[in-house]
């Protein structure tokens, strides 16, 4: 009996010993060879994952810039104020980790954030775990955030985010576009360039993956991968901050003056494609997406363009060498009949009849005045007596209508040919009937204001490394996409387009400006809606190209509102913008003073040419002394004792016996007799009063319809005429 229990005991201790042997040997294979015995599954993968942590390192979203580098788009990192409520939550090392005193975390944290310390103490006192306190505490700065951390408020804590900004606000934003952050925390870009470049600015988010124990302890031997983030490229974009804005400004004017449903424009250099400004109204903020129309008018809204195409009827006849030795051509209404659906003029009846813009009849007239007046009968007689219709069409599409121009992703619509019937041969000369998009008018002047060479307009200009400047990933370039016309085609009609500025009967000699010429031609249609020109509504128009003896840069503007017919002369805001781009790259001419034949003999003087000082905000007495150097002619505007304004502006040059204008006044000034000033004089002194001007003429003034020494305000109207 002794002997069995002896062997049942030493069974027991044997199995039991075989048992750990066989468990050992399994732990040993698990964590030392990784090996899981009974279904001989390799545990290496899972084993590595263990206690395995990975961290997201988000990388920055690229800057984009304009033409001189001002910021357009930029990651801004910003906080979000967490308040931790419930008493429940534990003490760390003693610290309480809760609101526990919500008055004085109010009063802190509404004085910080500049609120009513009722509204943040009602978040305080919620019977929950935690609150935020709704706008007041979120897109904080970061410096925002460390004055807060500073007052070591109980409870109070912060979660970080990325949130894209656009400091300078309505800015192009139908180019740029705006980027926004997805579920990941991404910022993903969603219209625009920020769209069209997206995986350039997006960069690469780096990891970190490490292994830890169960305190979050990284002991030696346990792995650890690390991958820094790559910032997004940076964009430099053509557009000049100065002409942007001013076109955004102006999209204002024109809605005030004639409360316009649509305004859009832009403006190019001629001679590049490089579009300089662009941009429509009613526009949106991309900070705050108040976003009610998705469509980029400039490239997305085709619309029947009016009397700027009849420049391409012209050119065409120009072009094909028949414009010479032409007869005079009757200006009044075009009625015709047609062969194979090509019109023929007949004297009446017929198929129908075209008139001129308020049925005005010029009489016979040279051709070129069919431009200068915006003649629709004698463009309708151009293209079906001097050219045919065939071969009009022609020289459109060699312009680019109705075709894509493909510009640097932008979505574009290319427009509707209608040209089936006579009366829509007809109607295409003069821009009724066929659609056309403002990209498309851009393209094709740009033959038009230059040699004939017709090139691309772009508006993104390089892609940079964000850690190296100097390596540029991408560089825009001059593309040319055809010469429609000759250069000698060109400059014929660039003298016929002067002469829709500055001939007497031009249709835009309301749109002169003092600084530069320029030359250009008008448009005004009629809006169809729903096929019919019934609405009420007008589209008005003009394209422009200065300075007029070698346009470098090209004015497009447009807008579409119940018609008036004084649009043309009403044209303050446009003028201004001309102004504005004349005076960016400086296009002032210089008007050489002519001498009157009547007068006594002019003692001439060595002329010297300074640099202007800056005056302003210096004393009368400061800047007399500063002056008297110069041998200038200083006109004082006002009785005060400091100057307030000048022209010239610092550091633009100042010769001898200019005209030098200081301002002294706000309210008013006593006005000076201008009688043989020069244009330029008449410039300076606009430049400087803020009074508003109309000039006539050129040379020397003769008149001025305010009288020497009578007092003025700065809205007064004042009417000068240059003889």
């Amino acid at each position: 009996m002794k002997r069995r229990k002896n062997f049942i005991l030493q069974f027991i201790f044997t199995s039991t010993l075989v048992v750990m042997l066989i468990l050992a040997a399994n732990v040993f294979l698990v964590s030392v060879v990784k090996l899981h015995a009974r279904s001989n599954t390799s545990l290496k993968d899972y084993a590595n994952s263990a206690n395995t942590h990975v961290e997201i390192t988000k990388a920055n979203r690229g800057y984009i810039y304009d033409r001189s580098g001002n910021i357009i788009a930029q990651d801004n990192r910003t906080y979000n104020i967490i308040c931790i409520l419930d008493p429940s939550r534990p003490s760390v090392k003693g610290t309480v980790s809760h609101v526990d005193d919500a008055k004085y975390t109010a009063q802190v944290l509404s004085t910080i954030l500049k609120t009513s310390e009722e509204y943040i103490y009602n978040f305080l006192i919620k019977d929950v775990y935690q609150t935020e306190l709704g706008t007041a505490g979120r897109n904080l700065s970061r410096e925002t955030m460390e004055l807060i951390k500073s007052y070591k408020l109980p409870g109070i804590e912060f979660e970080s985010s990325v949130k894209r900004s656009y400091p300078l606000g309505v800015f192009a934003p139908y180019l740029v576009g705006f980027a926004q952050s997805d579920e990941t925390g991404s910022t993903i870009g969603k219209m625009g360039a920020e769209y069209y470049l997206d995986k350039y600015l997006r960069g690469t988010d780096g990891t970190r993956i490490y292994q830890a124990d169960k305190n979050g302890y990284i002991l030696p031997g346990m792995r650890e991968n690390v991958t820094s983030a790559i910032n997004g490229a940076n964009v430099y974009l053509t557009l000049d901050k100065e002409l942007q804005e001013s076109l955004e400004q102006t999209f204002v004017l024109t809605n005030e003056q004639f409360n316009a449903d649509r305004i859009w424009g832009a403006v190019m250099e001629v001679d590049t494609g490089k579009i300089l400004s662009w941009g429509q109204y009613p526009s949106f903020d991309p900070n705050e997406l108040d976003i009610t129309d998705y469509n980029n008018y400039g490239a997305q809204l085709p619309f029947e363009p009016g009397s700027t195409f009849k420049t391409f009827a012209w050119a065409a006849a120009i072009n094909e060498g028949v414009y010479e030795d032409r007869p005079l051509v009757y200006s009044g209404p075009y009625c015709y009949s047609a062969i194979d659906r090509n019109p023929y003029r007949v004297e009446k009846g017929g198929l129908g009849c075209i008139n001129n813009a308020g049925r005005k009849n010029y009489g016979w007239q040279d051709y070129d005045y069919g431009l200068i007046l915006s003649s629709n009968s004698i463009t309708a007689a151009l293209i079906t007596e001097l050219i045919t219709p065939d071969i009009f069409l022609d020289y459109v599409k060699r312009f680019g209508f109705f075709q894509p121009v493909d510009t640097d992703g932008m979505r574009e619509e290319t427009g509707f040919l209608n040209y089936t019937w006579p009366s829509d041969k007809l109607a295409l000369s003069y821009g009724q009937g066929s659609t056309v998009t403002m990209l498309q008018m851009l393209q094709a002047y740009s033959a038009v204001f230059s040699d004939g060479t017709m090139v691309k307009p772009y508006f993104i200009e390089s892609i940079r490394d964000p850690y190296d400047e100097n390596n540029i990933i991408y560089q825009a370039e001059r593309t040319v996409v055809g010469n429609p016309i000759t250069p000698e085609t060109a400059k014929q009609l660039q003298d016929i387009l002067y002469r829709v500025i500055y001939d007497e009967q031009g249709t835009a000699k309301y749109y002169k400006i003092p600084e530069t010429e320029f030359i250009g031609k008008t448009g005004t249609t009629q809006l169809a809606v729903s096929g019919s020109y019934k609405s009420g509504k007008t589209i008005v128009s003009i394209i422009a190209g200065m300075p007029a003896d070698d346009p470098k840069y090209m004015v497009y503007y447009c807008f579409e509102a119940n018609y008036n017919k004084n649009a043309h002369f009403h044209t303050g805001p446009i003028t201004s913008y001309l102004r504005k781009v004349a005076m960016r790259f400086n296009l002032t001419q210089s008007i050489q003073d002519e001498l009157d034949e009547t007068t006594e003999e002019v003692v001439k003087k060595e002329i010297i040419t300074y640099e202007m000082n800056n005056l302003i905000n210096h004393s009368v007495e400061y800047a007399q002394n500063k002056l008297l150097e110069y041998d200038v002619d200083i006109i004082y505007l006002g009785e005060g004792n400091t100057v307030i304004d000048q022209y010239p502006k610092a550091n633009s040059t100042v010769t001898t016996d200019q005209k030098v204008f200081l301002l002294l006044d706000t309210q008013g000034y006593y006005m000076p007799n201008m009688k043989g000033w020069s244009r330029k004089d008449v410039v300076g002194f606009w430049d400087v009063s803020g009074s508003g001007f109309k000039i006539e003429g050129f040379g020397l003034v003769t008149s001025q319809s305010i009288p020497a020494d009578t007092y003025v305000n700065r809205n007064s109207e004042i009417e000068v005429v240059l003889e």
